[in-house]
């Protein structure tokens, strides 16, 4: 069902584009001229890019994203989604105009003389878009941004698949319009990413939940993958090259690093049907590979659930190919996705990873654990099935008094599945639900 749409949103979205409309113009010509007048600007070209063809005729879906622009602010539906949406965009135009200045680029490529109609849109143009403003793609982010909205809405087809093939050509035009080399596209789609993780249609924004972690072990693992960014940065710009691949790892366990010291799991940006969002799978995808990798070498010996007790099992989180053996799923991890049917119902816990989840998180774990279980067999479920779910189900097995402490709750799970990982951090929380019962 189409959610009803908030009245004013037209006045809104028009006073939005009154503001961000100038703001586009004037900062991005201020940074050209800033720019021109520079004798430090360089430029990062690889080899290959020198057969990369000129297709005259881009220029009109490279053009086509201004409208694009405009139209995107008769989508949203809500205050709130129209505000995120324009807040984005405005984050987009602030980082990549703070690139531009900081770390210069010239595009090196002269184009010949154009005739015609494609010609004349050339010529317009290069009347204010100057060979300066490179890396991050400002074109490329914004049609990240754009692309995302325009998703979310066109839902009939054909509509949706001409949409993307519309979206995936303007991307294309960049390079195609000798407008940018290709290092502006991948920096451009993370800038992009960034600034829709940080202002998400739906849900909490990354900061809301923000504190700085109590917990000392949180401290440590996001030292550890502060100095796992710094190394990957290191050598993607020291070493240059396809090495410059290793920037987006850089800042995929940056993020992860400030997850850990401030943001909690939320900042993976979970959702309630077991997905993450677009823009953490894209700003997370090489830690996200790595965590799925590293679930399945762990429990490759012990891929299937085991029953605990009363229909409720414990198990690694289920994947694409898993089938469909529970009709309920109670997710304790936090950063990677889980796969859901439509028959399923489903309930998310998100914690960190390594961190033993507070008693509050673990006692409304319980709370569904006790309630889903009555509809049929129940998965619980982290990334490894070892700790946090083993902790959700010992939590359920105090407060529903199967159990009498934790000592007896984690000898039970242990029949079930030997090699559960129970540290003492995790005994504390469940002694404390047991004093709570």
């Amino acid at each position: 069902m189409t959610p009803v749409r908030e009245p004013g949103l037209i006045r809104r979205g028009v006073l939005w584009l009154l503001l961000l409309g100038p703001l586009f113009f004037i900062s991005y010509g201020l940074a050209n001229t800033l720019t021109a007048g520079r004798s430090d600007v360089g430029s990062l070209v690889f080899a290959w890019e020198q057969r990369m063809p000129l297709w005259p005729w881009t220029i009109i879906p490279y053009w086509s994203i201004d409208l694009l622009y405009g139209l995107s602010f008769l989508l949203p539906r809500s205050r709130r989604e129209m505000d995120r949406h324009a807040l984005a965009l405005l984050s987009a135009q602030v980082i990549c105009i703070f690139c531009f200045l900081l770390l210069p680029l010239r595009f090196t490529f002269e184009r010949p003389p154009l005739d015609g109609l494609f010609g004349w849109l050339f010529d317009v143009l290069m009347g204010f878009d100057k060979p300066f403003n490179q890396a991050p793609s400002l074109h490329i982010t914004l049609l990240v941004i754009l692309w995302a909205m325009f998703a979310r809405h066109l839902q009939g087809q054909p509509w949706r698949w001409l949409m993307h093939g519309w979206m995936a050509l303007i991307g294309v035009s960049v390079l195609t319009t000798w407008q940018h080399h290709f290092i502006d596209l991948p920096t451009g789609a993370l800038a992009g990413f960034f600034c829709l993780w940080l202002w998400p249609s739906q849900g909490q924004l990354p900061w809301q939940a923000a504190r700085l972690a109590r917990v000392p072990k949180r401290w440590w693992l996001a030292l550890a993958y502060a100095l796992g960014a710094w190394l990957c940065a290191g050598l993607a710009f020291g070493l240059g090259g396809a090495w410059l691949w290793l920037a987006w790892p850089a800042l995929s366990l940056g993020l992860v690093a400030l997850n850990y010291a401030v943001l909690g799991a939320s900042g993976f940006q979970k959702r309630g049907d077991g997905r993450l969002s677009c823009a953490a799978i894209g700003l997370f995808a090489p830690y996200l590979a790595g965590a799925w990798l590293n679930s399945r070498l762990w429990t490759w010996r012990q891929p299937r659930p085991d029953e605990v007790c009363d229909g409720v099992f414990l198990g690694r989180i289920p994947g694409c190919r898993s089938p469909a053996a529970h009709t309920a799923i109670v997710d304790l991890c936090g950063e990677l996705p889980c796969t859901v049917t439509r028959q399923q119902a489903y309930r998310a816990f998100p914690a960190l990873d390594l961190i033993a989840p507070d008693s509050a998180l673990l006692h409304a774990a319980a709370t569904s654990i006790e309630q889903l279980r009555q509809q049929g067999p129940l998965l619980v479920c982290c990334a490894l099935g070892y700790s946090r779910s083993a902790s959700a189900v010992a939590a359920w097995l105090i407060i529903t008094g199967r159990c009498a402490d934790a000592d007896q709750a984690e000898r039970r799970i242990r029949q079930a599945r030997p090699g559960i990982v129970l540290h003492p951090a995790h005994r504390q929380v469940l002694q404390q639900l047991g004093a709570q019962r």
